[in-house]
């Protein structure tokens, strides 16, 4: 052979090359060992195979090797060579040579052939180990790495939507389809414009909830023309007297952002009884707001809103004590500045709009869901103010830009100290030694830069008090959108399943069809019948149901695409026996249904020309 075939190695350690691994670990010295070639020699010279020896019926088969037992100390490895070998049903057979009696080995498997020297046979595994039961083993030592006697429970994959995200869609699906309860509400209108089926959205409190000092309730209200349902937020007993505000009012309509309830009309109304105005929004199912979500229940009773220079208001005293009770239960500051990052996206394309909220305060932030915010109740304030003022109304938006960001600290402040009280010129000073205690210099910062009246503030200057957060709330938004979209997948073709399946059961077991009982017996119609219980209809071989979510899915699949593959039906009775491919079937079902269709149609031009007569 030549000798350019092998690679030239330059030095050697112990007779191995320095390239292999082998010399890498025989360099590797442990603490306090020298290992040396006599060592070495003297340790394995004590081995001895003796010990590992098995009885005869223990013998192990290894393809190529004798089985029978040998005085050698080691294994024959290379004398009897197999011939050949056979995967039949996922099992693998070994042959070796002439058959003879079956011998049963330790392990389950058939040993086919007599064991002893110059002699072979072929192996049968016997039960794939995928599909043997689980045998308890004894509980291992605590330093053994041994299977455990109690196999792990196995997670299946789910193929449906998860849990909770099922229970929430459901519950949203429920609120929306909810219907008035006349009972409790009889004195709610049937109909208010073009909207029909009022549902209070929220208690009607005594006093109501108020907006800028005009008493307002919310609604669920369907539209009539589209069927969409939407929120109707009433302001009671107002009468529009100078149209110059529905400048603004246009304006709203035109902002559209994901941290806004989109605002669609606004008209007047004596449907309630009065003169009222009603503001149409988009419907968020299952919305809270923020006053209910983190603030504490004795403040929700007879709720004054702090951000108001109320002189009535709660005084210090029992600020003091609310703080004592919220200062173990305080929000999380990841928790708080998401809602800063999401109310100053909302607020700065209010302001770059040329607009102002106005109404920032608990009582108006929706949670629409586990952490998306919105802002209700857009262009309210700047009707119910601004009616009848003979300036230009955009004239003083920029003041009010500024209450905004006052607003948006006194929130901020609120939600840190877990208390409305907080924001009181009285307890202000003990509230941001709370915030000071509690969370970092940022979040204090902030909340003092929006509550300083001294300097004229953006929405903008935030931006570098807020830093690198925006990347945790963008990855957060991000990861809910995977999420989300994970789950979708998973619900992809149940839609495409789901007509299919209504086309089998619309022809399947038909009682008549042209006066014909049998129609859904014969022909076509009878294969698919067939098919149906070669779909749902399976059984095990001593009759009990077989029921396999894979094989329906696949099968269903196979249909709806017309495949090529073959399979065998057969009557109940077991006296008809089919072959045919989903590509029939498939033309059998389109066939059928068609069918069905226009006598369905016929049926009814019939019904509409005796309705005409």
């Amino acid at each position: 052979m030549d000798p350019s075939m092998f690679a030239t190695y330059n030095s050697q350690t112990n007779g191995v090359p320095l390239e292999s691994k082998l010399a890498t670990y025989m360099n590797r010295q442990s603490p306090g060992v020298t290992l040396t070639t006599s060592a070495m020699t003297k340790q394995l010279s004590n081995l001895s195979l003796d010990a590992q020896k098995k009885s005869p019926a223990a013998t192990e088969f290894v393809p190529g090797r004798s089985l029978a037992s040998s005085n050698s100390s080691s294994p024959n490895l290379f004398n009897n060579s197999y011939h050949s070998q056979e995967n039949v049903g996922g099992t693998t057979y070994f042959y070796l040579g002439n058959i003879s009696d079956p011998l049963a080995a330790e392990d389950g498997s058939e040993i086919i052939g007599t064991v002893g020297a110059g002699q072979a046979g072929y192996v049968y595994p016997g039960t794939p180990s995928h599909l043997q039961p689980v045998k308890p083993t004894k509980t291992p030592s605590s330093n053994s790495s041994s299977t455990p006697s109690t196999p792990p429970p196995q997670s299946n994959p789910s193929y449906f939507v998860s849990e909770s995200l099922r229970v929430d869609i459901l519950h949203k699906n429920a609120l929306t389809l909810e219907q008035p309860d006349v009972v409790r509400y009889p004195d709610l209108p049937n109909e208010v414009d073009s909207y029909h089926e009022l549902c209070p959205l929220e208690t009607i409190h005594k006093p109501a909830s108020t907006v800028l000092g005009y008493q307002t309730s919310t609604y669920k209200a369907t539209s009539i023309k589209t069927g969409t349902r939407y929120c109707l937020r009433r302001v009671h007993d107002f009468r529009l007297g100078n149209t110059k505000c529905m400048v603004l009012v246009d304006m709203w309509k035109r902002l559209a952002h994901t941290n806004l309830v989109q605002l669609r009309e606004v008209f007047t109304t004596k449907a309630f009884g009065d003169h009222s105005m009603v503001f149409v929004y988009d419907y968020h199912p299952g919305a809270e707001t923020l006053l209910t979500k983190h603030f504490s229940s004795t403040e929700l009773n007879g709720y004054t809103d702090p951000f108001s220079s109320d002189p009535n208001s709660p005084r210090s005293f029992s600020h003091s004590k609310n703080v004592r009770q919220q200062h173990n239960n305080m929000l999380p500051e990841s928790v708080i500045w998401s809602y800063i990052i999401q109310l100053t996206a909302a607020l700065r394309v209010i302001h770059a709009a040329g607009l102002a909220y106005r109404c920032l305060d608990p009582t108006k932030v929706l949670l629409t869901s586990r952490t998306r915010l919105r802002l209700s109740c857009v262009a309210v304030p700047d009707v119910v103010t601004l009616d009848g003022n003979a300036t230009n109304p955009l004239s003083v938006i920029p003041h009010f830009q500024q209450e905004d960001l006052i607003s948006l600290g006194k929130l901020v402040l609120a939600l840190a100290c877990r208390s409305l009280l907080a924001v009181h010129r009285d307890n202000m000073q003990a509230s941001l030694e709370l915030v000071s205690r509690s969370y970092s210099t940022d979040l204090r910062n902030l909340i003092m830069y929006l509550l300083a009246n001294q300097t004229r503030k953006t929405v903008t200057d935030l931006m570098p008090m807020i830093g690198a957060r925006f990347y945790t709330q963008l990855d957060a938004a991000q990861l809910r959108s995977d999420v989300v979209e994970n789950e979708l997948s998973k619900e992809l073709e149940n839609g495409r399943l789901f007509k299919l399946l209504v086309k089998l059961a619309t022809i399947n077991e038909r009682p008549e069809f042209n006066m014909e009982p049998t129609w859904a017996e014969t022909g076509d119609r009878y294969m698919l019948k067939l098919f149906r219980d070669y779909v749902f209809h399976q059984v095990t071989g001593d009759g009990r149901p077989w029921l396999d979510m894979a094989h329906v899915v696949s099968c269903l699949n196979k249909l709806d695409s017309g495949s090529h593959d073959k399979i065998c039906l057969m009557s109940r009775d077991e006296q008809s026996v089919l072959v045919v491919s989903y590509a029939e079937l498939r033309q059998c079902l389109d066939t059928s249904f068609e069918e069905l269709v226009q006598s369905a149609k016929e049926a009814a031009e019939v019904a509409e020309i005796v309705l005409r007569r």
